[in-house]
């Protein structure tokens, strides 16, 4: 790679061991890729995990004196002293979330601990140059803003913000933003739930290419959010473009850059009733709900509130949020409708966290496939259903 001065020296450890050691990935990386260069980044999102090797490498930074030139927002833990009041927190597990707290403190991150920061605090515009981690976050700004970011993993995406560089491959490129296959999408008006199940199934059909869809109009926000975390976690996909919806894609001859699209399959009603079937495990009697996987909004904060209000939930029910969003929930008044019928917003919190232990072995219900995902290996099963529909389950104790 052809590196600046400042680049060389940061690699050479003029600038200490923490940036000479980020320097020395992002270089690495740019070769394996093919990149000749790196380039500026003006924002920065880490998908910290909270987990023993994501703390090893930040302390290692931290050790070496690295700041971060491009503040990071940072992906959710857990609120400690939330879960300190519902449960027994392991000893191991409080250490781990405190000397995260600390390093990535310490190295001068934004500490939003927010997993949709596209919709708040950390929002590019088009053509931007960033290096984001986080399944949801890529697809979103890649594919509704227009900004461009490879799909980082949270190391990298932290190596960016210490240097404030990123090798210059792959979605930085206007040509491998390019739509790789149509996919027409026969399935009827599709409510907020169906992206969820669109997102999923599209790569069974189209593998980990970039799919641009035909037959969508007007998504909501949520849709989109929750149309691009299941194509990243069901296909490894960190763009898609939507004709007529997304900027890059304003005709089907933009989406494919002047190309004619060489391959073509069609998603229909069955394809995403198939995929609902497949994802979720049998109804009966359910134990708890949980939500926001990715966070949720305030726009489905206020949907499952309205629907409990002034009645008693069968089991309990948690909704995962930004601190900013549950903030907004108290003073709207859904956090104290929540609170009466049994429920809860639990803040700075995801489901792929130790805090949720008390739920292992029992049987939930969400409208995520996501969520469902990565609870496999935590010994916790779903339902899966639309956000009404887990609501009034959660008001009758079962589907």
């Amino acid at each position: 790679m052809r590196l600046t001065k400042e680049e060389q020296a940061m690699l050479n450890g003029d600038f200490g061991e923490g940036a000479k050691l980020a320097m020395k990935i992002l270089a690495a990386i740019g070769e394996a890729c093919y990149a000749d260069k790196m380039v500026p980044v003006s924002r920065t999102h880490v998908a910290l995990s909270n987990q023993e090797a994501d703390l090893w490498f930040a302390e290692k930074l931290v050790a070496g004196g690295a700041k971060c030139r491009i503040s990071p927002t940072v992906n959710p833990g857990f609120d400690l002293e939330y879960f300190q009041g519902i449960t027994t927190v392991d000893a191991g597990d409080e250490a781990v979330i405190k000397r995260t707290r600390a390093a990535y403190r310490e190295l001068g991150a934004t500490l939003t601990y927010n997993c949709t920061p596209y919709l708040e605090k950390n929002i590019p515009r088009f053509g931007e140059i960033t290096a984001y981690s986080e399944s949801s976050a890529t697809p979103y700004i890649n594919s509704v803003y227009g900004a461009r970011t490879n799909r980082e993993a949270a190391q990298s995406a932290l190596c960016s913000a210490v240097t404030g560089v990123t090798p210059l491959y792959g979605y930085l490129l206007t040509e491998n933003r390019r739509g790789q296959i149509l996919v027409n999408v026969d399935a009827g008006e599709l409510s907020d739930f169906d992206y969820q199940m669109l997102g999923y199934c599209t790569p069974k059909k189209t593998g980990f290419k970039i799919p641009v869809f035909r037959g969508i109009t007007n998504p909501s926000p949520e849709a989109l959010k929750d149309l691009g975390a299941e194509l990243n976690t069901g296909g490894n996909v960190a763009m898609y473009h939507i004709i007529g919806v997304t900027p890059e894609a304003p005709t089907l001859e933009a989406a494919f850059q002047g190309e004619t699209p060489r391959e073509e399959v069609t998603v229909t009603r069955a394809d995403l009733d198939r995929m609902q079937k497949e994802l979720s495990t049998e109804g009966g009697k359910i134990d708890f709900a949980l939500f926001g996987c990715p966070h949720l909004t305030i726009k489905q904060v206020g949907i499952i509130a309205d629907r409990v209000k002034g009645k008693k939930l069968a089991v309990p029910l948690w909704i995962m949020a930004s601190a900013f969003t549950k903030d907004l929930a108290r003073k709207m008044g859904y956090l104290d409708i929540l609170l009466a019928a049994g429920g809860d917003i639990a803040g700075d919190t995801c489901m792929d966290q130790p805090c949720w232990k008390f739920l292992y072995g029992k049987k939930g219900i969400t409208d995520s496939p996501k969520c469902a995902y990565y609870t496999q290996r935590r010994n916790m099963a779903f339902v899966i259903r639309d956000i009404e529909t887990c609501v009034d389950a959660s008001l009758a104790g079962r589907v």
